[in-house]
């Protein structure tokens, strides 16, 4: 008895065992596309501290933390979706929000397409990294004349807009290296994250020559209109409106990248009121700037010269003249140290101070 028991035993055993073997193992594949996507994301903390007549501030600030996912679907399309995250969380323009939501066809490179929301096409400075632009921030005119924050009074949109764009380099030369870019776009013009207030779209367009490698040369032009909140009297009542304001702006760019040198150009000039219709319908602003390796990919010295009148006249004018210097401990982790003079027209009494800001900076 003992044995029948053991020889069933035995033969239940082998069944299992045989029936184990032959079950096959289920493996989920994911697309191509899905195992291609990319994440990435960068910090900027900061300290300023400076002496402005009747306003001296010195503090810690988290400037900003960004996060985005990217990638490719069928090699000819590309996708990305960033959100940005500021150290204060009370209104639109600062608080968490999506900033980068687009895809582009790439299948060519001399005409590409994409849609969605991304940086406008206009200047050079406005679609750089904040990192890698080289100064404690984008240079005065492009902050109010390219939609950081802008002059029209629309909420803080980072350069961006939603629309649709064209662009592509062409024309090579003996080397097989493009001698022009040109791009050319159509746009809400409210800013990110809102749709079309007026049923009126912005058109911004760029065109630009590469004579040498690292050299840009380049012009830019701007036309549209956007819906401003701004505050009238109405039987006596103030009663906040949304007005639509006119935007015509063109740039003159030019910028010379070579052996770890950069220098860059712009000037900036606008036409069309703004929420300030003190401030007229004239502004323009420039700067140009030269940063230089002390130890080339390590370590830079920089100095910029950027001034910003709101209204076109030098009665209005902020001038910053700006020294400083960065440390690259590795390619994802950098300090920088800038020191300003700031001479401000528009204060009542003494117009100059001065601005120390430093700020660590890091990506993954």
């Amino acid at each position: 008895m003992k044995k029948l028991i053991t020889l069933i035993s035995l033969s239940l055993f082998s069944l299992c065992v045989c029936a184990q073997e032959e079950k096959k193992t289920t493996v989920i594949q994911l697309p191509q596309w899905v195992q291609d996507i990319k994440l990435s994301g960068y910090g900027m903390l900061q300290y300023q501290a400076h002496d402005k007549p009747g306003a001296h501030d010195n503090s810690f600030n988290l400037r900003l933390a960004r996060l985005s996912l990217e990638g490719r679907i069928l090699n000819d399309f590309y996708w990305k979706m960033q959100m940005q995250i500021n150290g204060n969380t009370s209104t639109l323009g600062s608080s968490p929000r999506l900033v980068d939501l687009f895809g582009e066809w790439q299948k060519y490179s001399f005409f590409k397409v994409k849609a969605g929301q991304f940086k406008r096409p206009f200047t050079f400075e406005n679609p750089m990294h904040p990192i890698t632009q080289g100064f404690m921030s984008y240079s005065q005119n492009v902050t109010k004349l390219a939609g950081f924050s802008d002059r029209t009074g629309e909420h803080a949109s980072n350069g961006r807009d939603i629309g649709l764009q064209f662009q592509g380099d062409f024309l090579k030369n003996g080397s097989g290296r493009e001698l022009l870019h040109y791009q050319v776009g159509v746009f809400n013009g409210e800013g990110i994250n809102r749709k079309d207030a007026d049923n009126r779209k912005d058109f911004i367009g760029g065109l630009w020559v590469m004579p040498v490698k690292g050299m840009r040369i380049g012009a830019f032009g701007w036309t549209g209109s956007s819906v401003i909140n701004r505050e009238t009297v109405v039987d006596g009542e103030k009663v906040t409106r949304g007005v639509r304001t006119g935007k015509n702006r063109y740039a003159i760019s030019g910028e010379y990248c070579f052996d770890d040198w950069t220098i860059r150009s712009e000037y900036i000039h606008s036409q069309g009121y703004g929420a300030n219709l003190a401030a007229g319908d004239k502004a323009d602003g420039f700067y140009a700037l030269c940063i230089a390796p002390i130890v080339k990919n390590k370590c830079h010295v920089k100095a910029r010269y950027d001034v910003y009148r709101d209204r076109k006249e030098w009665g209005t004018a902020r001038t910053n003249y700006e020294i400083g210097a960065d440390y690259i401990f590795s390619k994802n982790l950098q300090i920088n140290l800038e020191y300003a003079r700031v001479n401000d027209k528009t204060l009542p009494d003494k117009h100059s101070y001065n601005l120390v800001d430093v700020e660590l900076d890091f990506r993954f």
